[in-house]
């Protein structure tokens, strides 16, 4: 058992006596938590249940396929009605986070002082406890779709659920938290849980095609950029950085999504054990963190970074110029002791 039946039939009664449920997926969206919010959506459309969907600010476009039934609301856009949505509910899900930080600035106050019964389900490591009234948390699954998945097994007594749309959308959210099936997918389980949906209906090509395939000429020249004049490599450490300012991703059309993926190209070099992405935001510098073997940017990045996240897929922040980033990064990289397998 993941969970224990006490904690489901706790779930399975709010969500009964509720009219009105409130979905809130993180602030920077990705994939698993685009997917846990839209999954969530259609289960619980199906029980009768007014949804209200809030995410923290625009997610990448590549996800636009699993939200097009979903009505939702941009937070950054539209805050006054995201706060209304935090208190005239009966009951919220927060899906893919462990802590009110991650929903935003703008948002976590909010989040934290209501009095409405407040549920996580989600796969990192420590979760907010005082946060939060129901927690449904387990660092050993893919993803937190396939908890998910676990979760709604249960309130359905092991029964069938799955439509195709509640299946496509869980089953985006495994594919792009495991890199395509790459990494976090050691369990047997994990593989089980995709064959149902599959057999759920699941296209997967063509799912693929969406995640993977419909980039922006621009997206690939940024990324050919990072490769060519942007891509530092401590080969004697084993570790490799690529970092972008303000002005390369203006010179390139950023939009949301476009460097998805793009710190998994650092890591694919042999023998690199450690990579990093260095991105110059207007109000912070982000950093996303990769690693392979035995390297834990979970908590390099904690100690270092304000962040937090992964063994192997963490990220941080910090509130210096990317110049000083740069620097500190670097001597932090000449003082590993990276150990490759």
């Amino acid at each position: 058992m993941l969970f224990s039946e006490t904690l489901v039939l706790e779930l399975k009664t709010k969500i009964n006596k509720a009219n009105i449920i409130t979905l809130v997926s993180h602030f920077n969206p990705d994939g698993d938590t685009i997917g846990a919010v839209s999954a969530m959506y259609h289960y619980l459309k199906s029980k009768d249940k007014e949804i209200k969907v809030v995410i923290p600010n625009d997610f990448p476009s590549f996800l636009n396929f699993i939200m097009e039934d979903v009505p939702y609301i941009i937070a950054s856009k539209q805050m006054q009605e995201a706060k209304d949505f935090f208190n005239n509910t009966d009951l919220i899900l927060c899906l893919d986070f462990n802590s009110t930080s991650r929903v935003g600035d703008m948002l976590k106050d909010e989040l934290e002082s209501t009095s409405i019964t407040k549920v996580i389900i989600d796969h990192h490591i420590e979760p907010e406890k005082d946060k939060f009234d129901i927690i449904f948390s387990q660092i050993k699954v893919s993803s937190t779709c396939e908890l998910l998945y676990e979760v709604i097994n249960k309130l359905e007594d092991n029964k069938p659920f799955l439509t195709k749309s509640i299946a496509e959308c869980l089953y985006v959210g495994i594919c792009t938290d495991t890199g395509s099936f790459s990494f976090s997918c050691q369990e047997r389980r994990t593989y089980e849980i995709v064959a149902e949906l599959v057999d759920s209906g699941v296209d997967v090509e063509y799912v693929h095609q969406e995640v993977y395939n419909t980039y922006s000429e621009n997206r690939l020249r940024l990324l050919g950029f990072c490769l060519s004049e942007r891509l530092k490599v401590f080969d004697k450490k084993g570790a490799a950085l690529i970092y972008l300012s303000k002005n390369d991703l203006r010179r390139f059309n950023y939009q949301i999504g476009d460097c998805e993926g793009i710190v998994n190209f650092a890591l694919s070099i042999k023998e690199i054990e450690f990579a990093a992405l260095v991105t110059e935001r207007a109000d912070r510098v982000r950093i996303s963190f990769r690693s392979k073997y035995n390297f834990n940017v979970n908590e390099f990045a904690r100690k270092h970074w304000n962040g937090g996240g992964h063994k192997k897929a963490a990220g941080g922040h910090a509130f210096e110029p990317l110049e000083s980033v740069i620097e500190k990064l670097t001597k932090q990289i000449d003082e590993l002791d990276l150990k490759t397998k």
